[in-house]
């Protein structure tokens, strides 16, 4: 799917009636959310780290915080420990 087509016409189909959107706009939404979900953890993991900072929260709230959303994801990874985490952000 790196052509910029999306494989799964039924679910582009389904979000464009659901949503009242252009197949082609469906497509993109589609495709947005499937990159997204295709994310390797470790890079999850980094974004959601640099989010949270600029939000101003601390590693002792951002590290249970992700563990909870990466729990949580479509394809959940297995559970990384807080130690695994920081492993990930800082190496």
């Amino acid at each position: 799917m790196h052509d910029g087509t999306v494989e799964d016409a039924e679910l582009v189909e389904q979000v464009a009636l659901s949503t009242g959107l252009s197949t082609a706009i469906a497509a993109r939404v589609v495709e947005d959310v499937l990159a997204f979900y295709r994310q390797p953890v470790e890079q999850y993991v980094r974004t959601r780290h640099t989010q949270l900072q600029a939000e101003g929260r601390k590693n002792p709230e951002i590290f249970p915080l992700i563990a909870r959303e990466l729990g949580r994801r479509l394809v959940a990874p297995p559970d990384l420990s807080e130690r695994q985490l920081r492993r990930i952000v800082y190496g």
